[in-house]
């Protein structure tokens, strides 16, 4: 099979592998479509850390082409989903009810640090695979999981039914965010420094989304609730914010700092959250939601494996280099990496 291996920073390459083998416990999964992540965009630019010789890639959908004697939950040619976020269910983490802390995931995160999606096939333990409704299309399950990532910083974020809401970053999760809270009636703004990324927000998202670009931003007033898909820009937050108001930090940023003013934090009121990964829960929830939450309309791009090099170039994530297209800003909202190369709806 082909996978997209991480072979050193700002350096994927296309490598023949074999079709990966399973245990009793296990399914493989025969990839359909796998979603570049805001993750592998950060583990190629040397944001991130990820082993290398890894097959890149945690956002999946696919088939059930072979399981393991001890597996019940699914069959051959289920149409499934993949949850990426290993738990153990043992340690003090998981036994206190926080599995998206789970202290056993070293060497076993898909496309970090254990071979993950972007290849022809790819192999999980049974309880992270999920059947996909049979409406939802591969392009629609292809989000799953960063809508489990956004529901997750949405339920930190705890926002009421008047309040204003600020979504900082309009790539795929912050237009995810801007997606569901539109869904909930949300007043939601949606502020971008990338002048493409404007763009398509405003192309692909409900007009009752307010799209601006960040320079603009402080026209839609100050907000009471704020969720930085960036992860470089919570201090500039902060400054802001309504009293009483609450920022959630979801993007990660290796390096990323912030200078907070303590006294204002105190006095106005405010809270700096950091919601984590997502539970167990929030993946299930996204796997309904995606029933009726049209998430293919953020998809502009599916490509073939073998053109996994113009794919990162739509995302400005790979330098120059000789023989592969220069990387010139985001041209791209979600990128999906597959078998046909079909063109997004």
């Amino acid at each position: 099979m082909k996978a997209v291996v991480f072979e050193d920073v700002g350096l994927p390459g296309i490598h023949d592998r074999a079709v990966p083998s399973f245990e009793a416990d296990e399914v493989l999964v025969e990839v359909a479509v796998s979603g570049i992540c805001g993750t592998d965009r950060a583990i190629l630019l040397g944001e991130f850390p990820a082993r290398r010789g890894v097959v890149l890639g945690h956002e999946a959908v696919g088939a059930v082409a072979g399981v393991g004697a001890g597996v019940t939950a699914v069959a051959q040619g289920d149409r499934v989903v993949i949850n990426p976020t290993y738990h153990c269910d043992r340690c003090r983490p998981c036994r206190r009810g926080m599995p998206a802390h789970c202290g056993a995931k070293e060497g076993r995160e898909l496309g970090v640090d254990r071979d993950g999606t972007m290849a022809g096939f790819a192999v999980v333990p049974e309880r992270f695979v999920h059947r996909l409704p049979d409406a939802v299309s591969y392009r629609r399950g292809a989000l799953v999981e960063p809508l489990a990532c956004v529901l997750n910083n949405l339920a930190a974020a705890r926002p009421r039914w008047d309040d204003r809401v600020l979504v900082v970053g309009a790539g795929p999760i912050g237009a995810l965010c801007a997606l569901v809270l539109a869904r909930r009636g949300a007043r939601v703004t949606l502020a971008e420094r990338d002048p493409g990324r404007v763009e398509l927000a405003r192309l692909l998202l409900p007009r009752t989304v307010r799209v601006l670009a960040a320079a603009e931003a402080d026209a839609a007033g100050a907000p009471d609730v704020a969720i930085d898909t960036t992860g470089a820009l919570p201090g500039d937050v902060l400054g802001t914010m309504a009293a009483g108001g609450t920022v959630v930090v979801m993007g990660e940023k290796e390096a990323g700092v912030a200078t907070v003013p303590l006294r204002s934090l105190v006095t106005r009121g405010i809270r700096l959250v950091g919601a984590g990964p997502y539970r167990p829960a929030d993946f299930a929830l996204a796997v309904d939601l995606a029933r009726e939450l049209p998430l293919e309309t953020l998809v502009t791009h599916v490509l073939p494996l073998e053109r996994y090099a113009e794919a990162l170039a739509l995302l400005a994530v790979v330098p120059p280099a000789p023989g592969r297209p220069e990387a010139d800003g985001y041209r791209a909202m979600k990128v999906l990496l597959g078998t046909d190369g079909s063109p997004a709806p």
